[in-house]
C-alpha cells in the first residue's frame, strides 16, 4: 500500500496509533508516577493496538505486531528508568547520591597504621599499646605480646587497632632521647661517679 493512501482510521492505521500511545504512556509513568494510572491506561492502549493488528493482517499480522510489542516496551521501560535519575522528578523522589567523604568514617586511628608503639600491658590477644605517649586499645595479631615489647599497628579493621610485634628494622633507633636518665652515661659526657682511687 502506497505511504499516500495510509490512513489513521484503518485498522492497521489505529493499531499503530495506539502502539505509539501506549509506548509514550509508559514512558510517562515510569517518569511521572501516577499510582498505575497511566500504566493501565497504556496496558489498555497496547492491548487495543494488537487487536486492530489482528484486525488488519490477520492471526500471522497479530503475533507479529504483538511479538513487536514484547520487544519494545521492555526496552523503553530500560532507558526510562536510566533516565529517570537525571530527571528533576527523579532527583526528587531518589535524592542525590551521597559522596564518598559523606559515606566513609572519619577515623583518626587510620593514621596509626604503620606506626610502632610499646605494649604497656601483657596481649593476650587485646591490651594496652602506647603510641607517641597515647594509650590506645589494642588486638595482637597472632600471638601473646609481653609488656615493654615493641609493637607495629598493621590495620585498623573498624574499631579495633590490630598489631604485631614489630621487626629490628621497625624499631626507632633510641626511644629514649629526650629522657636524660635513660641514656648510656657515656652519652651525656659525665665523668664516672665511682672514685678512682678506691
Amino acid at each position: 500500500m502506497p505511504l499516500a493512501d495510509f490512513n489513521l482510521l484503518t485498522p492497521l492505521g489505529l493499531a499503530m496509533m495506539l502502539a505509539m500511545i501506549g509506548c509514550l504512556l509508559i514512558v510517562a509513568e515510569v517518569l511521572i508516577p501516577s499510582g498505575g494510572i497511566i500504566g493501565f491506561f497504556a496496558t489498555c492502549s497496547l492491548i487495543a493496538s494488537i487487536y486492530y493488528a489482528y484486525q488488519a493482517a490477520g492471526v500471522t499480522g497479530g503475533l507479529g505486531f504483538g511479538l513487536g510489542l514484547v520487544v519494545v516496551v521492555p526496552l523503553l521501560l530500560i532507558s526510562a528508568f536510566k533516565v529517570l535519575p537525571h530527571t528533576p522528578m527523579g532527583r526528587a523522589m531518589l535524592g542525590s547520591a551521597p559522596r564518598e567523604e559523606d559515606v566513609l568514617v572519619d577515623d583518626p586511628r587510620h593514621a596509626l597504621v604503620g606506626r610502632v608503639g610499646v605494649a604497656r600491658s601483657k596481649m593476650l590477644p587485646s591490651g594496652a599499646v602506647e603510641i607517641d605517649g597515647q594509650m590506645i586499645d589494642a588486638v595482637s595479631q597472632g600471638r601473646a605480646i609481653d609488656p615493654g615489647q615493641y609493637v607495629k599497628v598493621v590495620e585498623v579493621r573498624g574499631n579495633r587497632v590490630m598489631v604485631r610485634p614489630a621487626g629490628e628494622g621497625d624499631r626507632p633507633a633510641n626511644p629514649n632521647a629526650d629522657d636524660l636518665l635513660a641514656r648510656p652515661i657515656e652519652e651525656l659526657g659525665i665523668d664516672s661517679l665511682e672514685d678512682p682511687l678506691a
